[in-house]
């Protein structure tokens, strides 16, 4: 990279993804059918100044409202830096939509190792923050989850479980689902959480030290897929569950969930940048 700041910008065409005025709200249902991120109109930023107290910005709730659905706007646009920049303004509370910014940017369109990794620790730091402002929101648990679980792909096994983070990882998902059953892609996350251990340790190590599953990933991700069928990275992650569990059984399997990802109609620039990714797999 140029720069250690420089944010590459979305390679594809965003024309469909703008989502300008009444338009967000309307598709908002589908956009964050995997999140179950609630949509942010008054009464929502109303509840969330209210529960994060302090760490709240000094916004009423319409104007507060209004730069939530712009931060948003942003991501669905693929313009990750803007919808990063305004999450970071509004603290904690804008911390969802930084922090699937600052992730999703840094998994498709960071090519330094090191540099997608400073980002992942900077999404966590980010995340944990609205753990303790926002503790009762499910994706406060689960950003924080997704983004200790990128930190930690990119590191050897050994050295994130020295580091604890696989419990960590377990811990935020699971509370993540105790306050939103069909959060989709916390199922995802969990069932790579099981098929990443089992890979890399074995099953009799990894059931017996981090309570890791065969049986509970395959659980998690079918029920993904369930909640989301239309979306990449549901089909995606399924294909790459199926190979951390049996490569040499499931490649079939997995290059077939790659191709349901990949003919997925993507509805914003993280499902483009998921159905392309999808789409080379194949190639």
């Amino acid at each position: 990279m140029a720069a250690k700041s420089a944010w590459a910008a979305f390679p594809h065409d965003a024309k469909g993804y703008a989502y300008t005025g009444d338009a967000l709200k309307k598709a908002w249902p589908k956009l964050h059918a995997g999140d179950c991120e609630p949509f942010p109109d008054a009464k929502r930023a109303a509840a969330l100044v209210k529960a994060a107290g302090k760490a709240a910005p000094k916004l009423d709730a319409e104007a507060l409202a209004e730069a939530l659905q712009e931060a948003w706007r942003a991501f669905h646009r693929g313009d990750f830096k803007a919808a990063h920049d305004a999450g970071i303004a509004l603290g904690p509370i804008g911390a969802s939509v930084a922090v699937k910014a600052l992730g999703i940017h840094a998994t498709y369109l960071v090519d330094d190792e090191g540099e997608r990794l400073k980002r992942y620790e900077q999404a966590a730091a980010l995340a944990e923050a609205a753990v303790k402002a926002l503790p009762d929101e499910a994706n406060s648990h689960y950003r924080h989850a997704f983004a200790l679980g990128r930190y930690s792909q990119g590191l050897s096994i050994a050295k994130a479980l020295k580091m604890g983070i696989a419990g960590k990882v377990r811990a935020a998902l699971e509370t993540t689902l105790e306050l939103a059953p069909k959060h989709a892609e916390a199922h995802t996350a969990l069932a790579l959480y099981h098929a990443e251990i089992i890979n890399k340790i074995g099953a009799m190590i990894g059931g017996l030290t981090y309570g890791a599953k065969a049986a509970e990933a395959e659980k998690h991700i079918r029920e993904a897929v369930k909640l989301t069928p239309a979306s990449p990275i549901a089909h995606i992650e399924h294909g790459n569950v199926l190979l951390l569990l049996d490569e040499a059984r499931n490649e079939d399997a997995a290059a077939e969930a790659y191709e349901r990802a990949a003919q997925c109609k993507p509805l914003d620039a993280m499902e483009a940048l998921d159905a392309v990714w999808a789409s080379d797999q194949l190639a």
